[in-house]
């Protein structure tokens, strides 16, 4: 975590000096909104529903365990759901692209490979949501579109939005980027369907808790071990995430004594970066292991982990797409230019 993001979580000397910059970012912000909300700039809007799972703090919330569980969810009800991600850091020179459990992460972002080896819904990214989700309505014939992010992205309609919330973290200091961890004021909180919070929630919030399925090697997904597999052991932990200090709790509360070594969110790892001189076991998280699948060996292993929300939110998306369904009318958020 570099030293401007340590800040974020409290107000220092250099919160004070960042404010007017945070200002002038937020004025920036609600600008591009009401430009959308007025027409000026376009809006697509597609013939299906949409569900945006996103949040409005930098780094990880649980937003691609929640996308897991929420595609499943549908289909067991009957939908076809396709998923949708900006692919970001992915070098593609054209897009939209789609995933496939074996693509270069490289070429497609981490996350979308993530959630093409553990769904069977078909994925597709690009810098253009809205794009990437007509490949999906008019190719795969999907019925409904979940957004893996995308909060922000006011130029493809939506019909639900949820927000993830880091149950530890929180919203740091409050304040929008560059002093803060904020993508956008707190008050847009007031304007989605739901907050989903990753740990305890607070009132006015659904729950969520990540279910730990045991241990997977890195190069060798079918082998696993149980949760309790490395209780005891000292192992070297490798964090490449928004929230790594999560991800070492997690494996402490299995009973690892862990050696953390963590890097920024998206890293591109190296070999140099996941061998070490000892014997010791390497545990890394799945979104880390499926760019490093290729530069370790049989001591490598990530954590497999499950969403599990509260009951409500399934119920509460049903809801509304029924809602949708019956009246012909879709609840969707801001004008919009079908597509």
């Amino acid at each position: 975590m570099s030293f401007l993001q340590k800040c974020w979580h409290k107000n220092t000397l250099l919160t004070f000096v960042l404010l007017p910059l945070s200002w002038f970012y937020c004025a920036l912000v609600m600008l591009r909104e009401v430009l959308y909300r007025l027409g000026v700039k376009r809006i697509v809007r597609l013939p299906v529903p949409v569900v945006v799972v996103g949040n409005i703090t930098v780094g990880g919330t649980g937003k691609t365990p929640l996308v897991l569980w929420l595609v499943r969810f549908l289909n067991q009800r009957g939908y076809r759901p396709g998923i949708v991600a900006r692919g970001y850091r992915g070098r593609s020179a054209t897009w939209p692209l789609r995933v496939h459990p074996e693509s270069d992460p490289q070429m497609t972002g981490d996350e979308p490979v993530l959630l093409a080896r553990n769904t069977p819904c078909p994925v597709v990214v690009g810098p253009d949501r809205a794009g990437a989700a007509q490949v999906l309505v008019h190719e795969d014939h999907c019925d409904v579109i979940v957004s893996d992010d995308g909060l922000q992205h006011y130029a493809m309609a939506r019909d639900i939005e949820i927000a993830v919330i880091d149950g530890d973290r929180r919203f740091g200091n409050g304040h929008c980027l560059p002093a803060g961890p904020l993508r956008e004021p707190l008050g847009r909180l007031r304007r989605v369907n739901t907050r989903v919070t990753n740990g305890k929630p607070q009132a006015g919030e659904l729950g969520m808790q990540l279910e730990h399925l045991g241990f997977r090697r890195v190069d060798v997904s079918d082998v696993e071990k149980p949760p309790t597999a490395f209780a005891g052991e000292r192992v070297h932990a490798i964090a490449g995430i928004g929230n790594p200090q999560r991800f070492f709790d997690h494996l402490r509360t299995l009973g690892i004594e862990v050696v953390e070594h963590e890097f920024p969110d998206h890293h591109r790892f190296r070999e140099s970066d996941v061998r070490f001189s000892d014997e010791a076991p390497v545990i890394m998280t799945e979104k880390d292991a499926v760019k490093c699948k290729h530069i370790v060996g049989d001591r490598h292993w990530y954590l497999a982990v499950e969403a599990r929300p509260d009951p409500a939110l399934g119920n509460l998306v049903l809801a509304l797409l029924e809602q949708g369904s019956a009246t012909g009318v879709r609840p969707h958020k801001g004008g919009a230019r079908d597509e």
